[in-house]
């Protein structure tokens, strides 16, 4: 998906948090998709789009927030465009689907994410355009992972005759946000059948260590699945670290077979604005670029905020 897509996305599914008021549409720079009010309790979050062979945009969020069922049972809308973006329908309500990405493969349509936060990792398929669903019920129906995982939207990558896609465990210790995180990655041949499990490759966990950043590492979560130019496979996950305005993103090397991460404390940290907030990662054929979208932290703040919370910096 070229890099223009996925900018004009990020302006299309809006949820209005400026204490429950009507949401102005002369504000919002695009199309709305979906608007949930702050009254509600229910907060647009997780967005995701794909291009259907036919040339209709599909688009997704789920619902997080104290009303929702983000933590039993969570709740996935799907939306169609046949005009490239200028009108939306809703065409489905997926239950038990959080965090979850759409990508198209081999003319279907996929879903791929949580059943709810910290929940069963699961792939569900489409073969009407987003209308129907399979519903995942065992390992040879796309209930891929059984525990407690996280992750984000983020993509779906085919490199050397297979996909690969970041993820989370969130079962380490103690059961704190950062702490219980370890990251991995994903992967299955092109060819094979995605919503078998036996068919994808895990690689080892790398849990967070302590006494990474001279001991001001808190957490590394929503990876993304990277090649460089010379074809090596990285991970590159936001990083948290509360002690510095200086945003860094963790490089967790992934070996050819997908089987083995590891990270270099010395080297895999680097300086990466936007770091310390979810962000995403492509390669751009047309432009050979790689383009990142986050939110940066500009210099008057740094200078104004030098022991603000880098993450909460989300409003560039």
């Amino acid at each position: 998906m070229h890099s223009k897509w996925l900018l004009y996305f990020f302006s299309l599914i809006v949820c209005n948090f400026v204490n429950g008021q009507k949401l102005d549409i002369s504000m919002v720079p695009g199309t709305v998709v979906a608007h949930s009010p702050q009254f509600s309790g229910k907060y647009i979050g997780s967005p995701s789009i794909a291009i259907l062979p036919n040339g209709n945009y599909v688009a997704s969020h789920d619902f997080f927030g104290p009303e929702s069922n983000e933590h039993e049972s969570a709740t996935s809308r799907i939306y169609v465009s046949g005009n490239k973006g200028r009108s939306w329908i809703q065409i489905a309500e997926i239950k038990d689907a959080f965090w979850s990405k759409l990508f198209v493969h081999h003319g279907d349509l996929f879903f791929l994410g949580t059943n709810k936060h910290h929940g069963n990792t699961l792939l569900r398929k489409s073969t009407d355009g987003g209308r129907t669903w399979t519903h995942p019920t065992d390992k040879k129906n796309g209930l891929l992972l059984t525990g407690e995982f996280h992750c984000a939207p983020g993509p779906i990558l085919i490199h050397n005759g297979r996909l690969w896609r970041a993820m989370e465990s969130a079962m380490g210790t103690p059961k704190q946000w950062g702490k219980r995180y370890g990251n991995f990655m994903m992967s299955i041949p092109v060819e094979a059948d995605l919503l078998d499990a036996d068919n994808w490759i895990f690689s080892n966990i790398l849990y967070r260590d302590s006494t990474y950043l001279n001991g001001n590492f808190n957490a590394w979560i929503e990876g993304n699945a990277v090649v460089d130019r010379k074809g090596q496979m990285w991970n590159i996950l936001r990083v948290d670290d509360k002690t510095t305005m200086e945003e860094k993103a963790a490089f967790v090397k992934i070996s050819s077979d997908g089987r083995t991460a590891s990270f270099d404390p010395g080297t895999g940290f680097r300086s990466f604005p936007g770091g310390a907030k979810k962000f995403t990662v492509r390669y751009d054929n047309k432009s050979e670029k790689y383009w990142m979208i986050g939110n940066y932290i500009p210099d008057d703040i740094k200078k104004d905020n030098l022991k603000m919370n880098p993450a909460k910096v989300r409003n560039t």
